[in-house]
């Protein structure tokens, strides 16, 4: 059976020569709904256009709604249709989520699609464009091989769930992000569909949605190696499928930069990349500058991938970066100095490894000395390392390394007798061995200047278990010696002549990720650091610079005061109790509201979580996350609260739930959730 529009709602509207439908309802087979916004240019009851989707679960009559019209304005004045539609489960849509990246989204997403495609103004052609779960969307869809989806713009997504999400690092737990995330979500989508949309019913909608609520966390933890559970969804086990055109994008100070690469190397289709300084942000409003004129390369890529254009966008390279300077450590950036350089293709061939060796206390171009050095860090070692995906917030940049690097073992090289421009994936191997079953390292690669000042340029994490793939466990044997390779992040980054390039090996990381479950020593016996040294390339110099930002136009916002919370404008500040030997990190994430005028509806959030750790105590490990939404207008007043704590034992890790949601300041539904999960090398 296929989709059909079953209802449009009465508000509709010309916004800039470009016809704007609120609500479209698309039925599917099973009788749920969902809500679509619908942006058309001026003249597409008169000459078929292609379409364009973005597919998220964050609201399109509120959540996101500013952002919404400020790319569909953009697009649609240039000549393409504009489709945002709420998931199954979310915002106006009806039925259950369950959790993310299901096959029932994706079939759901499939749908929307073929409905796009054969509505009586549209080409037939459909692209997808989205940052986050919209290009893990976009990224899975073209894995299906859909025949009407004719490119995909995946900005800050992952092509693997498992290794390269929110959930695990290098087979290690995230602590930073899983129940943050988990319970974030638990709040965002127990909000209640809009009665301006939906209608009456809007309240029993809410009401279903909250009953059958469960946090995202039980499955994340339910499976702790790479599975088939984490396989579904993961683009990379479908490369080959993938037959449409990507323009993959991403940023060095965000968590997904690795996608881009990933998808130039494997995917055979036409293929192009493009990763700047930024942060999870679309790189026409990107943070670190320098911003670009993104939308203007997207409408390059959609009319020669939708419309056949002969525009040239598949004769560019095949990779543009942005070549990183070197920086004083910081906590964040306005602007990141550096330039954009040009590679054919990926792997490039201007970049080749430079391998330098561990000796005894030093890298060293050739050559090794026999060594055994120990380490058994503090359970702090990471607090100075930032965030995993920036955003472009206060103190999203590691800090001055110094702190962390006297926690860890250090290998330096001596200065560098010429500059060093790094592109790509570092890696490290070591030969270690563990005086536990359970153990982690981390590794970072700084650049040391003169003056000292550690800089963070690329890290990486291994789960010891997890050393032979991160679908098993298989235990540490304590004291015997094995080899390991540790790839970390990749990353652009230019090391001045005479400054140092440093290692640096930790047993912990908190809190990017969840520390082993006793305190352990590990001993490196051997190893060496690659780095991706990268020459100058001739196509460089023949890059056309970009133009400068542009946008639609967005709606009509006023900023109203923030709600309760610490009031402090958000950011991350930390605590350390010198008698007990507890360090805390508050992260105030989202403290913000701001009215829609159009439907005078105000939306805010507070998002705030904490952790907690005591030195020499692993399992006193604790993450506590508190999240409130609420959207208000004359005559609706509607909030949720979700809030969640992580602890775990020496067998299994703890977490507590509780779901509240109020009308009118009277609290309709509460409920709490326990979860215990058995510890699997982790």
């Amino acid at each position: 059976m296929r989709p059909s529009q079953t209802d449009t709602a009465e508000r509709e509207t010309l916004r800039d020569e470009v016809r704007v439908i609120d609500n479209v309802w698309i039925e599917l087979p099973d009788g749920v709904r969902l809500g679509l916004r619908l942006w058309l240019p001026h003249h597409a009851e008169t000459r078929p256009v292609s379409a364009i989707l973005d597919a998220v679960p964050y609201r399109k009559s509120d959540g996101t709604a500013i952002h919404d019209a400020a790319w569909a304005t953009y697009f649609a004045s240039h000549g393409f249709a504009f489709a945002r539609v709420d998931l199954r489960g979310s915002g106006d849509s009806g039925g259950i989520m369950v959790d993310e990246y299901t096959e029932q989204e994706q079939l759901d997403n499939e749908r929307v699609i073929a409905w796009l495609a054969e509505q009586p103004w549209s080409s037939g052609a459909v692209g997808m464009i989205g940052v986050s779960w919209g290009a893990f969307a976009a990224l899975q869809m073209a894995a299906r091989g859909i025949d009407q989806l004719r490119g995909i713009v995946p900005i800050h997504g992952s092509d693997d769930r498992y290794a390269d999400d929110v959930h695990y690092i290098g087979g290690c737990v995230s602590a930073m992000d899983m129940s943050m995330w988990a319970t974030s979500m638990l709040a965002y989508l127990n909000q209640p569909p809009d009665p301006m949309v939906v209608g009456d019913g809007w309240r029993e909608a809410w009401l279903e949605r909250l009953d059958r609520a469960q946090p995202f966390i039980e499955p994340w933890l339910s499976h702790q190696r790479r599975d088939d559970y984490w396989r579904h969804g993961s683009a990379c086990e479908h490369y080959e499928a993938i037959r449409c055109p990507v323009f993959a994008v991403g940023g060095w100070s965000d968590g997904y930069r690795d996608m881009v690469l990933r998808v130039l190397e494997h995917v055979r289709s036409p293929v192009r990349g493009l990763i700047g300084p930024w942060g999870h942000l679309s790189p026409e409003s990107g943070v670190p500058g320098p911003a670009i004129g993104f939308l203007q390369e997207c409408v390059r890529f959609f009319s020669a991938s939708l419309d056949d254009a002969d525009n040239g966008f598949f004769d560019e390279p095949r990779l543009i970066s942005y070549m990183q300077e070197a920086v004083a450590p910081a906590g964040s950036y306005a602007e990141r100095r550096g330039r954009w350089v040009a590679d054919p293709s990926w792997p490039s061939p201007a970049v080749e490894p430079w391998t330098l060796l561990l000796g005894a206390t030093a890298l060293e171009p050739g050559g090794s000395a026999s060594f055994s050095r120990s380490v058994s860090s503090l359970q702090s070692t990471g607090i100075d390392g930032g965030v995993w995906t920036g955003d472009g917030g206060p103190a999203d940049f590691a800090l001055d390394q110094r702190p962390d690097d006297g926690a860890s073992l250090c290998w330096d090289s001596a200065p560098l007798s010429e500059r060093l421009e790094l592109l790509g994936k570092c890696e490290v191997q070591l030969e270690l061995s563990a005086d536990r079953r359970t153990a982690l390292v981390a590794v970072r690669v700084c650049d040391v200047a003169p003056d000292g000042a550690s800089t963070l340029i690329a890290r990486g994490l291994l789960n010891l278990a997890r050393r032979e793939g991160h679908d098993r466990t298989v235990p540490m044997a304590p004291g015997e010696p094995v080899t390991v390779r540790v790839p970390c992040q990749s990353t652009a980054y230019a090391v001045p002549a005479g400054h140092r390039i440093r290692l640096a090996v930790s047993n912990s990381y908190w809190p990017i990720v969840w520390p082993s479950a006793e305190p352990n020593t590990v001993t490196v016996h051997g190893g060496a650091l690659s780095l991706p040294r990268r020459r100058p390339s001739e196509l460089d110099d023949r890059l056309q610079p970009f133009g400068e930002p542009e946008s639609g136009t967005p709606l009509e916002t006023e900023k109203t005061m923030v709600r309760g919370g610490s009031g402090r404008g958000g950011g991350r500040r930390l605590w350390r109790d010198l008698s007990s030997g507890e360090t805390e990190i508050e992260f105030d994430w989202r403290p913000s509201a701001a009215r829609i005028l159009a439907t005078d509806t105000e939306l805010g959030e507070e998002n705030l979580t904490r952790y907690r750790i005591t030195e020499g105590d692993p399992l006193s490990a604790t993450v506590i996350c508190d999240v409130r939404v609420w959207l208000t207008r004359p005559g609706w007043n509607v909030r949720t609260h979700a809030s969640s704590t992580m602890t775990s034992k020496a067998d299994r890790f703890l977490v507590t739930t509780s779901l509240e949601a109020f009308e009118d300041n009277v609290r309709i539904h509460a409920r709490s959730y326990t979860h215990e999960f058995p510890r699997d090398g982790v």
